[in-house]
């Protein structure tokens, strides 16, 4: 029997053929997708590595900035040091300065109190000169006293201060600048204890005025003494508006004592100093103002921590204005460094008033 011949295909294709084709394909898929990864691989390579080199940048920019501290820290510790030093040197100086200081305030007011007792000893014996001059005056009929000059009053031959009349007004400033002639000073005895301010040069030598003037009063003068800063209040309290008899000499010795207890302080108010003026009944017939500047204030109290030179002398001619007609002021000034428009404004006062103007040199009286 004949057998059946196989039909021949014309394409045809083997599993293997299949199986190469599929490995093919997947090698094809694999190659494309490792392109892309390492293209992202790169991308991501090149930022991490800017922002390594950004941090290393700073590592180096910190360490940098570290040893300029470090520097600068050495340096002020140095600098520190010296100033520490000097520091040191100053106070040591200071607290020399201050001893030798204290030394010559004590011999100077040791001084002080020996002038005042020759002061009255002179007092004495010129009372007794003068008591024998009248006596020869009344037994020749001439002689009268070189130094005296009889004119609105009795003027000092010596000192060209005007004295006399029936009732004396004496004006004492005690503001915080009769601590000394300079600025710097005022402010340095200013924080010191009250002791020590007592010992001030320039206060004393203001209490020293008070008690010379005072031991030109004659028994029947009457007088008021009064001591000004920020406000004005009389020397012997209770004695405001009353008028005081020279005769008594414990009442005098008591004021410059008073005096000599009290420490300047506060700042100036000119216009309560020449306010008491009007408050005494009858009125002074004679002022004797011891001051050392211009005024800084113009009420019990201010604001104002800094007075310029012009509104100064704008509250100084305010406060004139408070001066009855009639009433002579004579001035005592004690120079204070820096304030130029004093002397003349106080002598202009003078003048104006046919009062006398003196500027107290730092030996008087």
């Amino acid at each position: 029997m004949a057998r059946k011949r196989r039909q021949t295909e014309i394409f045809s294709m083997s599993f293997l053929d299949c199986m190469c084709c599929g490995f093919g394909a997947v090698i094809l898929f694999f190659m494309i997708i490792n392109s892309h990864v390492n293209a992202t691989t790169e991308n991501d390579n090149s930022e991490l590595m800017a922002e390594t080199n950004r941090l290393e940048i700073e590592v180096l920019e910190g360490r940098k900035n570290l040893a300029l501290a470090r520097n600068t820290k050495q340096k002020l510790q140095v600098e520190k040091e010296d100033a520490e030093s000097k520091i040191a040197q100053i106070i040591a100086l200071i607290k020399e300065l201050q001893a030798e200081l204290d030394k010559y305030d004590d011999d100077t007011l040791a001084k002080i109190e020996r002038v005042e007792k020759l002061q009255s000893d002179i007092k004495s014996l010129t009372e007794e000169v003068q008591r024998l001059m009248a006596v020869k005056a009344e037994q020749d009929g001439a002689g009268q006293n070189i130094r005296e000059f009889r004119g609105d009053g009795d003027r000092q031959y010596l000192t060209g201060l005007q004295l006399g009349g029936e009732r004396t007004l004496i004006l004492v400033d005690r503001s915080a600048s009769m601590l000394s002639d300079t600025l710097i000073n005022v402010i340095r005895r200013r924080n010191l204890p009250e002791s020590e301010q007592l010992k001030s040069r320039k206060w004393r030598q203001v209490i020293a005025t008070v008690n010379w003037i005072t031991t030109q009063l004659d028994e029947e003068d009457q007088y008021q003494v009064y001591m000004f800063n920020n406000t004005a209040e009389p020397v012997i309290r209770g004695t405001e508006g009353v008028w005081l008899t020279a005769d008594d000499g414990a009442q005098l010795n008591e004021a410059v004592r008073v005096l000599r207890r009290t420490p300047p302080k506060n700042g100036t108010n000119m216009h309560s100093a020449f306010e008491v003026i009007s408050s005494l009944s009858p009125r002074p017939d004679n002022v004797i103002l011891l001051v050392d500047g211009m005024p800084t204030m113009e009420a019990e109290t201010t604001d104002k921590t800094v007075v310029g030179p012009q509104e100064r002398l704008n509250i100084f001619y305010r406060a004139t204005r408070a001066i009855p007609s009639g009433v002579p002021i004579n001035i005592m000034l004690f120079p204070m460094e820096g304030d130029l428009q004093a002397p003349i404004s106080y002598w202009s006062l003078a003048i104006s008033t046919r009062g006398s103007f003196l500027t107290v040199s730092r030996d008087w009286p």
